[in-house]
């Protein structure tokens, strides 16, 4: 995100860039038909001006927000705070050209390992995330806070890319 974004060469129109503080509005759009619990415009607005652990992208289709993610920096590991694609763009496989570009950046600024928390019904971005080689390490019994459901903790080991230690 620091470090000059590039097209996607199979989508032209798709591109990613570092989340600003007028993306907020459309952030949190996103986020509260994603989540039953979402961010509010302030939580975003702290992560942007206020913590420097923080790393938040924008993947823009045809000059629209289409989806973001979020991630703290925290030594050599990125921990994944939040990810959704809006509704309109969903099964086009958006999803996961956000989280490999999160992962590209997160290796880009440093980090090894990736980790996050899914949902323990969410099968379909658990099937994405071990697509994406993470692997499930352990439980967070109750962690969802709207109904109490269990988060598996996710790992993935951040390859280098080709040509880079």
């Amino acid at each position: 995100m620091n470090e000059p974004t590039d097209r996607n060469e199979t989508s032209p129109s798709l591109e990613f860039r570092a989340m600003r503080v007028d993306d907020i509005e459309a952030i949190c759009a996103i986020e509260k038909e994603a989540f039953l619990t979402p961010w509010t415009p302030g939580a975003f607005y702290n992560e942007l001006t206020n913590n420097h652990f923080a790393k938040y992208m924008v993947m823009e289709r045809r000059g629209e927000v289409a989806g973001y993610g979020g991630m703290w920096l925290i030594m050599d590991e990125a921990h994944v705070t939040n990810i959704a694609v809006d509704h309109r763009y969903r099964g086009q496989g958006l999803g996961e050209r956000l989280v490999t570009e999160m992962m590209r950046t997160a290796r880009f600024l440093g980090a090894v390992r990736m980790t996050l928390e899914v949902r323990a019904s969410n099968f379909v971005a658990q099937k994405l995330y071990r697509k994406l080689g993470f692997a499930e390490a352990g439980v967070r019994k109750g962690y969802y806070t709207d109904n109490q459901e269990d988060a598996y903790i996710m790992w993935a080991e951040l390859v280098p890319a080709a040509g880079r230690a």
